[in-house]
């Protein structure tokens, strides 16, 4: 009886423990080693730029899409695209209109695989005050412990996101002609997330 006991209690330890490592996950962002970046056609090229200050958390599960959900913000006035002038521009209100709407929005709604280890994650996006809904095709790129020189540096997980917006969906509709025909600045704009980060306590 004893050992019949002891068996029923091993296994109730180990289905305990499976579902403890089965459970969402809570990731909040790492600024430092994360970028919340933007390509826009401009003339015949791209420029890119990043926001400076932004936060987010990330609760995820593995093995259930459906419980992931994402919710991040980004500073309008830490716009850097290196070079002053244009950075002002941009803050400006042909632009970010910065002093009116001082941060960038996304909440996730929905998520669903999209592949091993890739994701389709819907949400509402926020910008100068018009929310609408947008996909992110979102990538798990691992997680796991990290220590460094015997340093513990906690549990960390890194993803990867893009998408791609109109700018006029949002009021961003400034632009200039061309002497020669054509626009100086293209309306897609492609967002892309570069993300480390750490399981929250």
């Amino acid at each position: 009886m004893k050992n019949l006991i002891r068996v029923a209690l091993a296994v109730l330890a180990i289905a305990s423990a499976s579902v403890a490592s089965a459970a969402p996950v809570t990731y909040a962002v790492d600024p430092g080693h994360s970028e919340v970046g933007f390509d826009v056609k401009h003339f015949f090229s791209k420029v890119h730029g990043n926001f400076k200050e932004f936060s987010g958390t990330i609760v995820f599960d593995e093995a259930d899409p459906k419980n992931i959900k994402v919710d991040a913000s980004a500073k309008t006035a830490s716009i850097f695209t290196n070079n002053e002038r244009r950075d002002g521009h941009l803050r400006g209100p042909d632009f970010f209109a910065a002093d009116s709407f001082p941060t960038i929005n996304f909440k996730s709604t929905s998520v669903k695989a999209d592949g091993k280890g890739k994701y389709k994650v819907t949400g509402d996006f926020t910008l100068r005050g018009v929310t609408k809904s947008v996909t992110f095709d979102g990538e798990f790129l691992g997680a796991g412990a990290v220590a460094v020189g015997g340093h513990s540096m906690g549990t960390k997980a890194g993803f990867t996101a893009t998408t791609v917006i109109n700018r006029k969906d949002y009021g961003v509709s400034w632009n200039k002609t061309l002497d020669q025909g054509g626009m100086m600045l293209g309306d897609e704009v492609t967002i892309t997330l570069a993300i480390e980060a750490n399981q929250a306590p």
